[in-house]
């Protein structure tokens, strides 16, 4: 039998433990903070030096043309943060886009009310993005070789369903999707921040979102807890498959148009709104609020070049050195907290 003492110093044990994991918790919530706070101010910081540079560039009109162009891909680094989040990456996002798009037109071609034909879009994008998964999860092929095999697999079916041409001519009214207003605010931003909250919520909020972290912190300890890591793994990839056909959706509606070579880079721009964002390429850490505000700077950066004249060949030279930037950032902080 265990003597008065022998509990209580089991007891102040545990509680020392226990007061430990709160505080290495608390430890990591206020550096994630900490990230989020210094992203904004990047933000913040380039629009000043912009306004400075251009006086076209504060004003409204802008701001709103911005975020409108801003919104594709804020919904492709959605899908691309839970990846990221849960330790994969995807290259396939671009793609798949591409073919959801010309999936999407062909069935608006055929004659199929608007409903069936967005529903047969978002069904391809989520089942190859769920094929992604069932490759890495049950096939154990590494993330970056299964998706990059599905960005060529998914282009050459966008060029072999379309035999590389472009599908365009749909109703004003499908088109409403991405020129329409809501309360004056353009439909493509309204449905960003929707799609936005909802993610961000599943993502902090829920018991999947938690197994995400857990899966990108410590794969074989989630595991070991009881959590079924290839099903999680799976269904995270799926969300990044549907994601990419919701954001082709805003872009087939607002071009009046789906090509088949439409997506090309768009997995780099992705990864660089996840990673400015303040999401670690190791997995495990990251939020949608950085994710948001990482792609607000990826557009931000573009608009304010464009505006400035600043040529399109010195353009990706100033985005890559960007990318490069954060990587090196995210290392540094890995390295200090290590």
């Amino acid at each position: 039998m265990l003597t008065a003492a022998s509990q209580a110093r089991r007891q102040a044990e545990g509680q020392a433990r226990g007061q430990t994991g709160i505080q290495a918790r608390a430890g990591l919530r206020f550096r994630g903070a900490g990230r989020r706070f210094g992203t904004l101010a990047g933000l913040v910081g380039l629009c000043l030096l912009l306004w400075i540079l251009t006086p076209h560039f504060l004003t409204v009109a802008n701001a709103l043309n911005v975020m409108e162009q801003t919104s594709i891909n804020a919904i492709v680094a959605v899908g691309m943060t839970y990846v990221i989040v849960s330790g994969g990456i995807d290259l396939s996002v671009g793609s798949l886009l591409a073919l959801s798009g010309v999936v999407l037109a062909e069935a608006l071609k055929s004659g199929w009310p608007a409903p069936f034909a967005v529903a047969a879009s978002f069904g391809v994008g989520a089942a190859a993005g769920l094929a992604n998964g069932l490759g890495i999860a049950l096939g154990r092929l590494p993330p970056f070789i299964m998706t990059l095999g599905m960005m060529s697999v998914a282009r050459g079916a966008a060029l072999l369903v379309t035999d590389g041409r472009p599908v365009s001519g749909f109703s004003s009214g499908f088109r409403s999707l991405a020129t329409g207003h809501v309360l004056g605010v353009p439909s493509p931003i309204v449905f960003t921040l929707a799609i936005y909250a909802a993610a961000a919520l599943v993502l902090s909020r829920t018991r999947f979102g938690r197994y995400v972290y857990g899966i990108g912190g410590n794969e074989e300890a989630t595991r070991l807890s009881g959590v079924e890591v290839r099903f999680h793994k799976t269904i995270v990839y799926g969300v990044s498959g549907l994601t990419s056909a919701i954001a082709a959706l805003l872009l087939t509606a607002r071009l009046n148009s789906a090509q088949p070579i439409a997506g090309i880079n768009y997995e780099l721009d992705a990864i660089a709104a996840t990673v400015i964002g303040g999401t670690s390429l190791t997995g495990g850490e990251g939020s949608l609020g950085g994710t948001i505000v990482g792609a607000l700077i990826m557009g931000v950066l573009r608009n304010g070049l464009n505006l400035l004249g600043v040529s399109s060949f010195l353009q990706q030279l100033v985005i890559g050195a960007v990318i490069i930037a954060a990587v090196l950032v995210d290392l540094m902080l890995k390295e200090k907290r290590g």
